[in-house]
């Protein structure tokens, strides 16, 4: 994709009907808002929250129980603000971190290759920003990890600046101890039963999920559903069936929120890269607890749908959240 074909990208969704008048987008006064799927980690109440979704959407009265904004979008150049805004927008970090709570943020910190400035790990600002907000509102602990495929976790941690900002923020960084992944059930796998996760993240009271949107090889894009690889070993074999198998691993892990970092975006040459002329600054934040919608509005960066992107398709097919983003009303924050 070319620059001007980036910078375009408002034109593109208004062909699409996504952009309508203030901060609906089109078709809002004539859709009701589906409910979101109740946010949790504890996954023993999967087959609860798909079958109270798949009831809300079929009476198609209900709204979001923290107001009508179902996911936020802000856009500035002061990462930290942004995220900040962005939680603010869909109820605040206290909708879902409560005071003594255990909490785990999981960026993508995929390899030690390079710094973040190319794109293929989550911005430190982003994720030490949501350290500081958790805090916030009452915490006991925050711990940031994830399980790199490129060097090790000590030196990707440090590559990608996370643990530095983490760090100065509070956090904890953790590195996942192979003796801590557990086979668990997917009791509304399709694909997959079971899977060796690593426990801590289906037993935390909170998971936030903080993907940095970018392309990739195999799947079109790397966004917060393909971020859950970073929690499970074997992920090699994930790559059969991928986009289905990547579907049913978000059913099982079901993140409280999903934070997008687009503030830079790889376009090309994902997951790794490695040449700064396939970054481009969005400079934008994404915040929902619909994993799903937020990986919807988060293809558009990329002139995409979320149904060019299987495993969005397959996530909003099991009732995990909704890609139609005509039927959700999005805040739109310039900071």
């Amino acid at each position: 994709m070319t620059e001007k074909a980036y910078f375009d990208r408002r034109d593109f969704l208004k062909k699409m009907g996504v952009i309508g008048a203030g901060i609906y987008l089109a078709g809002c006064a004539k859709k009701n808002n589906p409910s979101l799927p109740t946010p949790f980690s504890d996954t023993t109440q999967a087959a609860t929250a798909v079958e109270a979704q798949e009831n809300s959407n079929a009476a198609s009265t209900q709204t979001p129980s923290y107001g009508d904004v179902y996911l936020s979008v802000a856009h500035g150049e002061d990462a930290a603000e942004l995220t900040r805004r962005a939680i603010a927008a869909i109820g605040g970090i206290e909708r879902f971190v409560s005071r003594g709570a255990d909490v785990i943020i999981k960026p993508n910190i995929c390899t030690d290759y390079y710094p973040y400035e190319y794109g293929a790990t989550t911005n430190p600002i982003v994720v030490a920003t949501l350290v500081s907000l958790a805090f916030g509102a009452g915490a006991g602990r925050v711990r940031v990890m994830d399980n790199p495929f490129g060097g090790t976790a000590q030196s990707a941690y440090k590559k990608s600046g996370i643990q530095d900002a983490v760090e100065a923020a509070g956090g904890e960084m953790e590195v996942m101890n192979s003796n801590k992944f557990l086979t668990a059930e997917i009791p509304d796998g399709l694909d997959i039963k079971e899977w060796p996760f690593y426990k801590d993240i289906l037993s935390a009271d909170v998971v936030i999920d903080v993907p940095i949107a970018k392309h990739h090889g195999t799947t079109g894009l790397t966004l917060g559903s393909k971020n859950l690889l970073g929690t499970i070993l074997n992920r090699g074999q994930i790559h059969q069936n991928i986009h289905q198998r990547i579907a049913d691993l978000v059913s099982r892990v079901r993140p409280a929120l999903t934070v997008v970092d687009a503030v830079r975006i790889l376009m090309d040459n994902g997951p790794t890269g490695g040449n700064l002329d396939d970054v481009r600054r969005a400079n934008t934040v994404i915040a929902s607890a619909d994993i799903v919608a937020a990986d919807a509005y988060a293809a558009t960066l990329f002139g995409k749908r979320g149904s060019d992107i299987g495993y969005i398709q397959a996530a909003a097919n099991m009732g995990l959240g909704t890609l139609d983003l005509e039927a959700i009303k999005i805040e739109e924050i310039t900071v």
